[in-house]
């Protein structure tokens, strides 16, 4: 993680102090302390007769193995609207959220930095319209049925994958 050198306040330098129990970087001028938030992402679950959406993705990480339409959800953005402006992105097509299924934490990797989103939210969605077709940051969209998997990215994916196994 990158350090926090300069006060986004006032831009003076910072320095590590203990914050309700946690040493976090504060501004020795103004006192403004920094919290390292958590990035939350969406991850969209969308089956159609037996068959789960999988997008081929298009950049590192995990560049050519698949996963589900997911994205990052934007500041003061619902993340309901997130899993259905990701689905779109990605797949072109237009889904109305069913239901939240879980929420899941992404731990750091091994070595203490993050490894993109820490906090998942993922919902099963319905097609209700548009033209399925690779877009955005995916290479490929594609129906896979539980026996056809193509390699899968992410442990993220793989947890949704199993349960969305298990209900199918």
């Amino acid at each position: 993680m990158y350090p926090i050198n300069y006060c986004v306040c006032c831009g003076s330098p910072m320095v590590d102090r203990e914050i309700f129990g946690a040493v976090r970087r504060v501004c020795a001028e103004c006192g403004f302390v920094h919290f390292r938030d958590p990035k939350v992402a969406v991850v969209v679950v969308i089956q159609n007769e037996g068959q789960l959406l999988l997008v081929k993705r298009k950049f590192n990480p995990e560049k050519g193995k698949w996963a589900l339409p997911a994205g990052y959800v934007n500041a003061l953005e619902d993340p309901r609207s997130a899993a259905v402006r990701e689905a779109y992105e990605e797949t072109g097509l237009s889904v109305e959220i069913e239901q939240l299924l879980d929420v899941l934490y992404n731990p750091p990797a091994p070595d203490g930095q993050p490894s993109g989103a820490s906090i998942v939210i993922l919902y099963s969605a319905r097609v209700i319209g548009g033209i399925l077709e690779a877009k955005d940051d995916a290479e490929e969209v594609g129906w896979f049925k539980s026996d056809t998997l193509p390699e899968i990215a992410f442990e993220s994916t793989w947890q949704a994958v199993r349960l969305w196994l298990k209900t199918s």
